[in-house]
């Protein structure tokens, strides 16, 4: 991958890549340096948005409200706004759509780079841009672009990158697209081809969201309810940034997106809302192709050799203080993205990579005032997953899991690794949205997903059916799943407080739905295992809550962590014999012991809400409703790092939508901003903030009220 590199960086650099995820992107990379001058059209484009029309309003928590006459200005404004807050992780983001992360985090930023490039996305992007996108879209891209340029120029000793500025749409839409691929599996694909893992194994999806609605026919005072609720990373790039955005146009919604995002990816504007969670169909398909011994360029299909094309990747890599020019080779066969490895040539294809509209289709949600409108916007299946609860003002619920899911021939089995030599394994069409599994207006009145089956998504006899397998949608149910039906059984109708006591619930159903049943842990008897007896009466006394004072909730994480240290319990069909149950409870005492040298821990104790200095209690645990999910972090204690993300819960009423939200940490991730770690305590208490979409009403309550700075 070099030209002249020491040996042990060759060595580094020509390893497999095995850890290919953007997920794990932190956002304390700082990003690139930018260009003080902008040249050439993108000045000009700059020139033509007057920052003194644009008012960003911050709120008592440093929530940023933007209002302008047009949309393209609102987007401006968001941007400086967002950048304000987080230009770092911004800037990561531009820098991976550019393929040029190497240039400031070295060998691994390598990885993503060549993915970029492996996957064809600065072709697809520059094919597709002109023609694909509506030309209203592509001024808000531009008025964000504008922003983000105008702040870097402003700013200068803020950026670290100079080749990456100005900043252009394309470069946004090349990162959208390639943060859809990592969504539709491209990351965990290419990384068991490089580690020789193929064929790939299902996974189930430790974390994931929640979403639920109700309409009149289920609440007691008739108005709609909504939960929004995904579990994302705590920070870094999937992380949510709060915003309220209002121009003159028709934008007028409040919500949550992520770094450089040009509108909401899921909120509520005065007519509707929507939420998602992670669903998890069959998006992408692996192919072994089957080689010429002649000939290691070429490749049968339907009988006929035909040749791998080729391209040289050019890279530079940060290596210390230097720029290292670096060379590796990108294939790709008929099915798509190409690579070779010591155990074969495999290809792999996914709807994903083939479309560069799911921003637009995010931006359309946000513009719709009714569910013909949202419906007409899912219409363009740009987005390539996630699950979506609607709601609106007009009585309206709905659910779909949502996908670009290839039309595939019923003749093989697309779980598994493909044949690559053959048409009938090559697909074209995609299944349109009426295949997708849906409910409109159930009769029970509510409509729910926390990341388990689409086909239990509301009450019985109203479900979704299998409608043809190898879409290859999950059928499991979760932790989550259960608990949630469990609170929704006894109730005839759900009052406002039911709905937020459901939303917040830290408690496990009767019995856990881990796919390791771990149900054998809390039947070993104390007085036949005496070395772990304080540990097994704390958990034979535990209620099953996930509170931060319980000693209970404490020993069954210090008893998780001895199953992650054991492969997990989220493996499927793994049998807890009571040897191995009786091991791990023995593990998770000594460990206890070793650390805090006591076992009567409550969760608190061992797990803490961390930002900058300041370190608190923190509940929650993996799967509940309201769950935490963490890593070491010193002493023998962890810090969530996913879980229990933003919250937004509204009431549609006949007066407009009430709206309450919550954040981990606050609004900006500057460490000298007041709003810092300022909503930390009320995050761990559950305490929401009022929210609102009213004009008048964010201007009275202002804190701050200013432009974005002219850039001459």
């Amino acid at each position: 991958m070099k030209m002249s590199l020491p040996a042990v960086e060759l060595h580094l650099l020509r390893k497999p890549f095995t850890s290919l995820s953007l997920k794990g992107f932190q956002t304390k990379f700082l990003a690139l340096l930018v260009l003080s001058l902008l040249t050439g059209s993108q000045a000009m484009a700059q020139l033509s948005f007057d920052p003194n029309k644009i008012d960003i309003v911050r709120d008592a928590y440093g929530v940023p409200h933007i209002f302008a006459k047009t949309d393209a200005e609102v987007a401006y404004g968001l941007a400086w706004a967002a950048a304000e807050d987080d230009f770092a992780t911004i800037q990561q983001g531009l820098l991976a759509g550019k393929a040029m992360l190497a240039q400031y985090q070295g060998k691994k930023g390598a990885q993503v780079d060549y993915i970029v490039h492996l996957l064809r996305i600065p072709e697809l992007v520059a094919a597709k841009y002109d023609t694909d996108l509506a030309p209203d879209f592509k001024k808000v891209l531009e008025g964000y672009a504008a922003g983000l340029n105008a702040y870097a120029a402003a700013h200068p000793k803020e950026v670290l990158l100079k080749k990456a500025f100005p900043a252009t749409p394309q470069d946004m839409i090349r990162y959208s697209v390639l943060q859809l691929c990592i969504l539709s599996g491209a990351d965990k694909a290419l990384s068991a081809i490089f580690g020789g893992t193929i064929p790939l194994a299902e996974q189930f999806k430790t974390q994931g969201s929640n979403a639920f609605a109700f309409n009149s026919a289920k609440t007691t005072d008739g108005q709609v309810y909504l939960d929004i609720n995904a579990h994302q990373p705590l920070e870094g790039p999937v992380a949510f940034y709060e915003a309220h955005l209002c121009s003159e146009e028709g934008w007028n919604i409040l919500g949550a997106n992520f770094p450089g995002a040009p509108s909401i990816l899921h909120g509520a504007n005065e007519y509707l809302g929507w939420a998602h969670t992670v669903n998890d169909p069959d998006k992408l398909d692996v192919y072994q192709l089957e080689m010429n011994p002649a000939n290691n360029m070429q490749y049968r299909f339907d009988g006929e050799w035909k040749t791998l094309e080729e391209k040289t990747v050019p890279l530079k890599v940060k290596i210390g203080a230097l720029k290292i020019s670096v060379k590796k080779k990108a294939h790709w066969s008929i099915y798509g993205p190409t690579v070779v490895t010591e155990k074969g040539v495999f290809s792999i294809r996914m709807p994903a990579q083939m479309d560069i509209r799911g921003l637009e289709q995010w931006y359309r949600f946000n513009k719709a005032r009714n569910f013909t409108e949202f419906k007409k916007a899912l219409d363009m299946l740009a987005i390539p997953g996630y699950n979506i609860v609607y709601a609106d003002r007009y009585d309206t619920i709905y659910y779909v899991s949502n996908g670009r899911i290839p039309v595939r021939n019923k003749g093989y089995n697309w779980k598994g690794t493909l044949p690559g030599n053959t048409a009938a394994t090559l697909w074209n069409d995609l299944h349109p949205l009426a295949d997708l599994p849906q409910v409109l207006q159930p009769k029970s009145g509510y409509v729910y997903n926390t990341n388990h089956s689409p086909f239990h998504s509301t009450g019985p006899g109203e479900n979704p059916v299998i409608k043809d397998p190898t879409m290859g949608y999950e059928t499991l149910e979760n932790n989550r799943s259960m608990r949630f039906a469990q609170l929704l059984a006894p109730l005839d109708k759900v009052s406002y407080a039911d709905f937020k006591r459901i939303k917040f619930d830290r408690q496990f159903p009767d019995r856990f739905y881990f796919p390791t049943g771990i149900d054998s842990v809390f039947l070993l008897d104390p007085a036949t295992y005496p070395d772990v007896a304080d540990v097994l009466n704390q958990l034979k006394n535990w209620d099953r809550k996930a509170e931060a004072n319980s000693v209970g909730a404490g020993s069954f994480f210090m008893l998780q962590v001895a199953f992650v240290a054991k492969g997990g319990i989220y493996q499927k069909n793994r049998v807890l014999t009571q040897d191995l149950a009786h091991q791990l409870v023995l593990e998770a005492r000594n460990t206890m012991l070793k650390d805090f040298g006591r076992t009567n821990l409550t969760l608190g104790d061992v797990q803490k809400l961390v930002r900058g200095d300041k370190e608190i209690p923190l509940p929650g645990l993996m799967d509940v409703l309201a769950p935490m999910y963490s890593i070491p972090y010193k002493d023998g204690k962890y810090k969530g790092n996913q879980g229990e993300a933003y919250v937004e819960l509204v009431r549609f009423t006949k007066d407009g939508p009430i709206i309450e939200s919550l954040n981990v940490y606050g609004a900006s991730a500057r460490k000298n901003s007041p709003h810092y770690t300022d909503q930390m305590e009320d995050y761990v208490q559950q305490k929401t903030k009022p929210m609102t979409l009213d004009k008048k009403q964010v201007y009275a309550a202002a804190k701050s009220i200013y432009h974005p700075v002219a850039v001459k």
